[in-house]
């Protein structure tokens, strides 16, 4: 049984890896877009590498940032 919950919990963080991406992959295309908007409404047109290099840098961020509250160890009671 033992070797049974093993893989289960392999295909757990598998599946649990594939749609993190997934989700990751998926802000980065919507913050390429908000910064497009952000920089057409401040009426400047800056080269397609700074919109996605801002993008990453913003998402990136947001991606740490909803992730360090799982990093804590656990408080002894």
């Amino acid at each position: 049984m033992r070797i049974l919950d093993a893989f289960g919990s392999l295909a757990s963080a598998l599946l649990a890896g594939i749609v993190m991406l997934a989700f990751a992959i998926l802000s980065l295309f919507v913050t390429v877009f908000v910064v497009d908007i952000a920089a057409s409404i401040a009426r400047l047109d800056p080269a397609d590498g700074f919109v996605v290099l801002g993008a990453t840098i913003l998402a990136g961020t947001a991606i740490i940032a909803g992730g360090m509250g799982f990093a804590r160890p656990e408080e002894q009671t």
